[in-house]
């Protein structure tokens, strides 16, 4: 059963899906609906590696509805979830989310904003 992935960061560059799926993925343009997007600094070698970047975007909710981050939802297998949660950083925890077009899809969020009371 194929699973929705919502990028808005490196999983839409073609040679981080090379790297962590072995295949490029087709997606269609959407939006993140109720998050803020800023950047966090990649520690991980490993990852800066696959990217080329130190710093990657990282969203956080707000609840606001006007508050929206634009990028690629795409169809996984279950495996392809699994290796996307192997790729992200501690930083990131996957959640089920709404999106503009009215599907639910995967997102890796700001895991630090979770653990604040």
């Amino acid at each position: 059963m194929m699973q929705l992935l919502f990028s808005y960061g490196t999983l839409q560059q073609r040679d981080v899906q090379q790297a962590t799926f072995g295949r490029l993925l087709h997606g269609t343009a959407d939006e993140l609906l109720g998050f803020h997007q800023s950047m966090v600094k990649i520690e991980d070698p490993d990852v800066v590696r696959t990217s080329g970047k130190t710093h990657h975007p990282i969203v956080a909710r707000t609840g606001r509805p006007d508050d929206r981050v634009a990028g690629t939802v795409f169809e996984v297998t279950q495996e392809e979830l699994a290796q996307a949660d192997r790729y992200e950083v501690s930083d990131y925890k996957r959640v089920a989310a709404q999106l503009a077009s009215g599907r639910t899809a995967w997102v890796y969020i700001d895991a630090r904003a979770l653990a604040a009371p």
